[in-house]
């Protein structure tokens, strides 16, 4: 395959792959000399919150040696521990106007600019969405170190999961959908997911029986109105990244969940 060879060519980052081949590595210079690879501009760019001009490559250069479908979902493990679920239906979209992402390369040798607030860029690879309508923040994982094919989350981790008898299209369902975009990137939920940053929001207990209710609101919206911590990582979601009536459906999510603990897997 043509990125097999490229592989081998200069070594630079490289992106570590899980998919329907196996195990693989890609190297960055190689990726970033692909016939394919173009410097594009993003005009929001999510993680710098200001444009940005990127090498990058279409991310279904890579989709297609993972052998992703759209069913499945593009599992992106970052360095610094957060994992974002992206649907395989997202990132193969191919329709015209639909937004494509884009994998940019990091240079080696040229760091990108430290992100707003932290110390370290957003190489080595970044998956960037420059027509970006109807993409979630969370949907820009950026430190990107691996890229796995998995099963839909709520197949994968069931514990996740509202009760079987919730109807399809019930709000419940709705913030479920909510919670594995925007916060499994850092949180899991009965132990279910692979994130690695913020606490389970369900075990030993879950955030709605211990916030009040405008209290947890306003950690959603502006964590630091509400707690400091040294470490804190945890951005704010305002309104245009989670809607007052979205807000609504993913706290319902967790006082459900919080009655479904009894079927949790630690």
């Amino acid at each position: 395959m043509l990125l097999a060879g490229l592989a081998g060519l200069a070594q630079a980052a490289t992106l570590a792959l899980d998919g329907a081949n196996g195990p693989r590595q890609l190297d960055g210079a190689a990726l970033a000399r692909h016939p394919q690879a173009q410097d594009i501009a993003v005009p929001g760019d999510v993680a710098y919150q200001r444009p940005m001009r990127y090498r990058a490559v279409p991310l279904a250069v890579v989709l297609r040696e993972l052998g992703l479908g759209p069913s499945d979902t593009l599992e992106a493990v970052a360095t610094d521990g957060f994992v974002a679920q992206l649907p395989g239906a997202l990132v193969l979209a191919q329709s015209p106007g639909q937004p494509q992402p884009w994998l940019a390369i990091e240079p080696d040798g040229a760091p990108w600019p430290a992100l707003p607030g932290k110390a370290a860029s957003a190489g080595p690879f970044y998956i960037v969405w420059p027509q970006n309508a109807g993409v979630r923040s969370e949907q820009w994982p950026y430190a990107v170190a691996r890229l796995n094919v998995r099963a839909a989350p709520d197949k994968r981790w069931p514990q996740i999961a509202v009760a079987a008898q919730v109807p399809a299209g019930d709000h419940l369902r709705r913030g479920q959908s909510l919670f594995v975009v925007q916060c499994m990137v850092c949180h899991r939920m009965n132990g279910g997911g692979d994130a690695q940053v913020g606490p389970d929001l369900n075990l030993p207990m879950n955030p709605t029986e211990y916030f009040q209710p405008q209290a947890l609101r306003q950690l959603v919206r502006n964590p630091a109105s509400v707690r400091h911590w040294p470490t804190q990582l945890m951005p704010g979601f305002g309104p245009e990244q989670i809607s007052d009536a979205e807000l609504d459906d993913l706290l319902a999510y967790l006082a459900h969940m919080a009655r479904q603990r009894q079927t949790a897997t630690p």
